[in-house]
């Protein structure tokens, strides 16, 4: 979780996610969680600004070789 998404948007001052889109966040992990336990597999969820929150995670297992992401649209 990226703790500047519950912060206001530079237009309008509306948190970017507020507490309805939270919960809808929070049950989908849940239910991902669940999922991939059911398969033999597991979900790490971090708090904290990506930048930082990936590189310590790549430093922690220490074998990864490959890391891919999804950059959020801008309009």
């Amino acid at each position: 979780f990226d703790p500047r998404h519950c912060l206001g948007t530079h237009c309008y001052g509306f948190p970017k996610t507020g507490p309805h889109r939270l919960r809808f966040l929070l049950q989908s992990l849940a239910d991902l969680r669940e999922t991939l336990q059911t398969r033999g597999s597991t979900l790490v969820v971090r708090k904290g600004k990506p930048e930082d929150v990936v590189h310590d995670l790549i430093t922690q297992l220490g074998s990864v070789s490959v890391v891919v992401f999804h950059e959020e649209v801008k309009e």
